[in-house]
């Protein structure tokens, strides 16, 4: 994975940020241009390959994914995980491209941070539930990097714009599709 630094401000990337132009690898080893030269690139962050409430986004995201291309969008999603983990927690094939960024090289650049809290309050404890039993599979044990992540999504244009973007207060915050 390319590390090219992006010029942030106060360790975040902010609107009007210019990222370089890098390439990641995929968990299947394709190679992901960020940002794309033709389209929007969402990038989300999300925490662990297990991790219910990613699930429950990531399925989101999945459903509606025609619809995002039919805007112009490409979706590129990384986890705090190895590929080895992810691959073990998908089902089946992703229309999108998915990342593992386990030393979170990508989440520090961008400036996304864990909270504790964040994962604490009542609703939180309720949606993981919910993409728990969305999931029908056992949670998964492999929290490198943590179970503390904030999700958190960047709208880059093709000129490396950062748009504004929109960082969660709580774990089960992300996005517009998830809203509860």
């Amino acid at each position: 994975m390319d590390r090219v630094a992006v010029r942030p401000r106060a360790g975040k990337v902010a609107p009007g940020s210019t990222v370089a132009t890098r390439e990641l690898a995929s968990i299947t080893g394709t190679p992901i241009r960020v940002p794309d030269s033709e389209r929007l690139t969402h990038l989300q962050f999300r925490r662990f390959a297990g991790c219910p409430i990613c699930h429950l986004h990531v399925q989101a995201i999945r459903a509606r994914h025609n619809e995002l291309e039919a805007a112009g969008i490409r979706e590129v999603v990384l986890f705090h995980s190895t590929a080895k983990a992810l691959l073990g927690h998908l089902e089946g094939e992703m229309p999108f491209a998915i990342v593992g960024d386990p030393d979170k090289w990508l989440y520090r650049e961008f400036g996304v941070e864990s909270s504790l809290l964040s994962v604490l309050k009542p609703k939180v404890v309720r949606f993981e539930l919910r993409g728990l039993r969305a999931k029908r599979r056992a949670f998964g044990l492999d929290l490198h990097g943590g179970p503390l992540g904030l999700p958190a999504d960047f709208l880059i244009a093709p000129s490396g714009e950062v748009l504004p973007p929109h960082t969660a207060p709580t774990a089960t915050i992300s996005g517009r599709s998830t809203r509860s």
